[in-house]
């Protein structure tokens, strides 16, 4: 997020541009709105190696609440804008924030976490509604409280970075904090230069973001196309139609997306696929979620061997990555591991037999530490400190990554090890579904039986006669224990916008009575 000699070099360039508003902030004023920023943090005492946070929506402010705390030598928190209350009190007081920074549309949630916050002595609010009545003195409004501070550089500029947080989705939400050097801005995390020389990025790139910028994954995208002087694109939310407008409309070179989003774009109307420019686009990247292979087969038809998939964790333990060319060689996989050294081990921490599903450990790449949390470092690091995993389950063929799930999904059914993730890449592909999560659920004679839970694309009745059409489809295609021995139907499954399925909500909904003894 720190534009370094681009700021003067050119000053009138879009640092980034909204894709609903059209609004473009040039780098100059990119430049100015950080420095302003950062100045507020030393007045406010916020020194090197301290924490905030920020809570919003994608929005044109975004960007610079990042930019100011990179140049400032602090850890920055981006949060997930869709959690509540006590969700995010509970990152602020873990993340040891002194600041907070919400927008006018987060405000009702944030106010409401404030009240558990006692270490936040600040909270901008961008957008301050102009009717508000007192309901913290610690809120601000964000544009009014910057504009007096200089727009020149703080004196004592350091590297910062963020320290994010996994989404939870099988637990509490832990941070992910690795060690700064005291160093200038100007001087990236080693990974950037790794990810510059993948992906070919550039200084006249131009990167279309259709993801929340509170995810890991864009927040390294969009910050090294600032470092390298190019433009970001910003979707305040995902429209597959409006992606495809966008691509041709700015000449984007580079994106990155999650299988969700190539199920959307795929389901369109043939006219409007038929119709989309894509001349443009160098490189399209995917992770974050497994990509159903029927999927994945379809978009490199339609985009041709642009396609490029890694695996790699906020943790930074380990990265693979293949391509599109590759891939079709070599269908399903994530590629090949290309940082860290992997490890294959079984449930007594030996290695797995070699194409059998073992517990992914790497001697990893980047020193981490979960922040605030060192029970958890332990769980992940194993006994010698070696080696570390996020517990994930996969297995090596010919050198290529294959993943089968996250451990903590995996299904025990009558002593057989199932692995979710396999059947709902296959009801994803159903025409008549939008949406699928499966998992375990209690059997009295198996221990667990698979279940799975459907959202149906508009225009579909979901009824009895759809799930046995289902039930038949999981049969035709896959092995009988991993096939679902019913199907419940969702309105809307809590996929968050990085793609990644909040299951664990789910299956504690038909725990709940299990697990209190209640038959």
């Amino acid at each position: 997020m720190y534009p370094g000699k681009y700021a003067k070099q050119h000053p009138d360039r879009p640092a980034f541009i909204m894709a609903n508003t059209g609004e473009s902030v040039s780098y100059a004023d990119y430049e100015a709105r950080c420095n302003r920023l950062a100045h507020l943090f030393r007045e406010y005492g916020i020194a090197r190696l301290d924490h905030y946070s920020v809570f919003m929506e994608n929005n044109s402010r975004y960007l610079e609440c990042c930019g100011a705390g990179e140049r400032s030598g602090l850890y920055y928190t981006c949060i997930n804008s869709y959690l509540k209350a006590d969700e995010l009190a509970y990152i602020v007081n873990n993340s040891e924030s002194k600041i907070l920074i919400t927008s006018s549309s987060r405000l009702e949630v944030a106010a409401e976490a404030l009240k558990s916050c006692p270490n936040i002595i600040l909270c901008l609010v961008v957008d301050f509604p102009a009717s508000l009545q007192t309901i913290d003195d610690r809120l601000r409004d964000y544009e009014a409280t910057l504009a007096s501070y200089p727009v020149s550089p703080i004196a004592d500029e350091y590297l910062g970075t963020s320290m994010l947080y996994s989404s939870g989705t099988t637990g509490q939400p832990k941070g992910v904090i690795r060690p700064l050097e005291e160093v200038h801005p100007s001087e990236p995390l080693p990974l950037f230069g790794f990810l510059k020389e993948l992906w070919w990025y550039r200084e006249d790139m131009v990167y279309l973001s259709p993801a929340p910028l509170y995810h890991s994954a864009p927040q390294a995208a969009v910050g090294l196309t600032i470092r390298l002087g190019g433009t970001a694109v910003i979707m305040e939310h995902f429209d597959p139609e409006q992606y495809l407008d966008l691509v041709p409309r700015y000449k984007v070179s580079h994106s990155q997306l999650v299988p969700t989003m190539f199920s959307r774009m795929l389901k369109l109307p043939d006219d409007v696929r038929n119709k989309a420019d894509l001349s443009s686009l160098e490189v399209a990247i995917h992770a974050a979620a497994p990509c159903p292979v029927p999927v994945k087969e379809a978009m490199i038809d339609w985009w041709g061997p642009i396609i490029y998939e890694y695996y790699g964790a906020t943790e930074g333990l380990g990265f693979a990555s293949i391509t599109s060319e590759e891939w079709l060689k070599h269908k399903g996989s994530v590629g090949k591991v290309v940082l860290g050294e992997i490890h294959i081990l079984d449930e007594d921490g030996k290695p797995s037999p070699p194409g059998e599903p073992g517990e992914l450990w790497f001697e990893t790449a980047s020193q981490f530490s979960y922040f605030n949390n060192a029970e958890k470092t332990r769980e992940a690091t194993s006994a010698d400190g070696a080696m570390s995993t996020v517990g994930d389950v996969g297995y090596l063929k010919d050198g290529y990554l294959y993943l089968t799930d996250r451990s903590t999904f995996m299904i025990i059914s009558g002593g057989v090890n199932i692995y979710p993730q396999e059947t709902e890449n296959l009801l994803i592909t159903h025409p008549k579904v939008e949406d699928a999560a499966v998992f375990g659920v209690p059997n009295p004679d198996l221990g667990e039986e698979v279940k799975a839970l459907v959202q149906v694309r508009d225009g579909i009745t979901a009824d009895d006669e759809l799930a046995a059409e289902l039930m038949s489809f999981c049969m035709e295609n896959l092995s009988r224990q991993k096939c679902p021995r019913s199907i419940d139907f969702e309105e809307q499954l809590p996929r968050l916008p990085t793609g990644k399925l909040y299951k664990r909500v789910l299956k504690e909904r038909y725990w709940a009575d299990h697990n209190s003894g209640i038959v």
